[in-house]
């Protein structure tokens, strides 16, 4: 750790990628020079500088948009880009390969830190390795802070504080549907899935936080009543129609499992969540539901294979860097529905969450959480009972985030009076 005053409010550590680049973007024409220090950082100065250009067209700051240098892979370079650094906010990925030293580096100074994995191997890779350490040196390492998973910890944190407020207990079950959307799918989220699947085949760490639906719990803390991931076609008790697997189902449930334990269980030892793709009622929806999860298991069939794994990462995925255009990125959209049931003393009650944006979820929307993130970080406008450690954006930022996104044209919002559901 240093004394010494940081330079810079936040680092988009990543900034000449499309993540990075579509994050520092948005920070620099949502803030300007006079409300954030901003800089941009990477390994190629000349495209650093060429990114700083172009934010100096879009905000008038050319002067005051800093550009760092370092390597992912030299720890020491990483080590003076993070004393530099309020927060560090970094989209390089894959984390599994390039992530561990940033955070160590991070850990070391004491600067805060966010980035965008779904890589959940890699993430209990460093919650054994680093949390104790970033709980002494009262510095936040919070995972997750894109699409994966803002959505669904910080839905699932609203909707149990709404069920606390409004009826006195807390949702038992949580139940969060994909509920629509469009976008698209960057290399660097592909290298990441690729990454995942290549760590489960080779490494037994990895495939057993696949397997276990509390992986991410802290130590002795691993096991509890949720089965993990749907990987079927089910009708769904909440709401009443057929559902299929989420994609995301296996980092983001996992997400919302440890914050629920890092906060000391307020919403009970016996809490399940779950995250499902709804198709709809009828025949057509469990042939949906059953055409979405046949997809899906053919998808982790293939990359569960050594040789279709690296045919599909060497020829049909597109390279790391590859993603959309500006435009394209802002004309997504998606939604989520968080839907709570509780027992309260008058009888059973449900809230529901909502939160979306009209945006692509994967770029635009991503862009936004984890800029956001960075910002609540670097000014402490965070609602959290921690100083440091490995944590969530529910756990590590919590309610301020949810306020200054939804200050961005996100939908946010809850209803404690949520639907009638089934049994």
């Amino acid at each position: 750790m240093t004394d010494a005053e940081p330079t810079h409010d936040v680092v988009v550590w990543g900034a000449t990628g499309v993540a990075g680049r579509f994050t520092a973007e948005y920070l620099a024409e949502r803030y300007g020079p006079d409300e954030l220090s901003l800089a941009v950082g990477g390994r190629d100065r000349a495209r650093l500088d060429a990114v700083a250009d172009d934010l100096a067209r879009r905000s008038d700051a050319r002067d005051d948009v800093a550009v760092v240098v370092g390597d992912a892979t030299d720890p020491e370079s990483l080590r003076a880009v993070a004393r530099d650094a309020e927060v560090v906010c970094t989209t390089v990925g894959p984390y599994t390969r390039l992530g561990t030293p940033l955070v160590e580096a991070c850990v070391e100074t004491g600067t805060d830190y966010c980035d965008l994995t779904g890589e959940v191997n890699w993430v209990r890779e460093t919650v054994d390795r680093f949390h104790e350490a970033a709980v002494d040196a009262d510095t936040r390492i919070v995972h997750s802070c894109g699409f994966d998973s803002v959505p669904a910890d910080l839905g699932t944190l609203l909707a149990q504080s709404c069920a606390r407020e409004a009826h006195g207990a807390p949702c038992e079950t949580v139940r969060i549907y994909l509920d629509g959307g469009s976008g698209s799918v960057s290399g660097g989220t592909l290298a990441s899935a690729g990454e995942l699947f290549e760590a489960a085949a080779t490494d037994p760490l990895a495939r057993e936080t696949l397997r276990n639906p509390y992986s991410l719990a802290p130590r002795g803390e691993r096991s509890g009543v949720d089965p993990g991931a749907q990987r079927w076609p089910r009708r769904d008790a909440l709401r009443g129609e057929w559902t299929a697997p989420s994609p995301m189902a296996a980092v983001n449930e996992r997400v919302v499992r440890r914050s629920n334990a890092l906060l000391g269980y307020p919403w009970g030892r016996e809490f399940r969540c779950s995250e499902v793709v709804p198709t709809g009622e009828g025949v057509r929806g469990a042939a949906t539901a059953g055409a979405v999860a046949g997809g899906l298991g053919l998808f982790t069939a293939a990359m569960s294979v050594g040789p279709l794994r690296s045919a599909l990462r060497r020829y049909v995925f597109p390279d790391p860097g590859e993603g959309p255009t500006r435009e394209e990125a802002e004309a997504g959209h998606f939604r989520i529905r968080v839907l709570g049931r509780g027992t309260a003393s008058d009888g059973p009650f449900t809230v529901e969450a909502e939160f979306g944006a009209d945006r692509d979820p994967g770029y635009g929307a991503t862009a936004r959480m984890l800029g956001e993130s960075a910002v609540c970080l670097a000014r402490g406008d965070v609602d959290s009972p921690f100083d440091g450690g490995v944590l969530t954006p529910a756990s590590g930022i919590g309610r301020p985030l949810a306020d200054r996104l939804r200050e961005g044209d996100f939908t946010v919002s809850v209803d404690p009076a949520g639907p009638t559901v089934g049994e």
